[in-house]
């Protein structure tokens, strides 16, 4: 099974049931693994490996593009880095702040001074990771248990996510404020929970922002221009 697609140049990492790998290669992200409380750091190319002892078991991650840092999201709330330039493994920890439950994604924006990051008490917060400091919150999400990811579309200035309650609600990046609540096409259920994914240019160069949503077997499109909650939606056949 495959899940979130992050790495950094020719870096492999694991986290208990993840390995990522760079350089024009796929990205794995298996549900078993060996690891507990570690985090592992391969370079694809030397096959050299490094392994950092963490506190909690981690349940999201990502690399920064710039620089050769990966952030980490543990059960615990806790939110680190790890800045792979460091030799010293007994202190690897360049940043560190925390959430108040077990961090379900993280996204660093194209400004790598800036993270977002969701939890299981359904908050999203933006980190200004310099002073490991909320400076925005986003209303409106609701999890309590699942490991559910959160989308950004940096051009369009939207974050995006779906909840429990299978609603995906759309929020103003830069203020917080909900744009958008989309309900699921489908009866509510826990096994029914969309899969989305929003694009400036759907279909190509001349495409105009959209929304996809897939649920069971349909897919449907919901033009960014329209009031979604009134018929904007239209279903692709696939």
């Amino acid at each position: 099974m495959f899940a979130s697609l992050n790495s950094w140049q020719n870096l492999v990492f694991t986290r208990s049931s993840s390995i990522l790998l760079r350089k024009e290669c796929t990205l794995l992200s298996m549900m078993e693994g060996s690891l507990s409380r570690e985090v592992a750091v391969q370079d694809a190319e030397t096959g050299q490996m490094k392994t950092y002892s963490v506190g909690s078991d981690v349940l999201a991650q990502q690399f920064a593009l710039r620089a050769p840092v990966l952030f980490n999201g543990c059960r615990s709330g806790e939110i680190f880095s790890i800045d792979l330039r460091q030799r010293s493994r007994r202190d690897h920890r360049a940043s560190c702040f925390h959430q108040e439950s077990a961090i379900t994604s993280v996204r660093i924006l194209q400004d790598e001074n800036y993270l977002l990051a969701a939890d299981m008490l359904g908050q999203i917060k933006l980190w200004d990771v310099r002073v490991t400091k909320p400076v925005q919150w986003y209303k409106g999400h609701h999890n309590e248990h699942a490991y559910l990811p959160i989308h950004v579309n940096e051009p369009e200035g939207l974050l995006l996510a779906v909840g429990q309650d299978c609603y995906t609600r759309l929020w103003s990046l830069k203020d917080g404020h909900l744009l958008r609540t989309i309900p699921s096409p489908h009866p509510t259920a826990k096994d029914l929970i969309p899969s989305v994914v929003f694009s400036s240019q759907l279909g190509g160069r001349r495409g105009l922002p959209g929304l996809l949503m897939a649920v069971k077997h349909d897919v449907y499109y919901f033009p960014y221009n329209t009031d979604y909650q009134e018929g904007g939606q239209q279903q692709a056949d696939y």
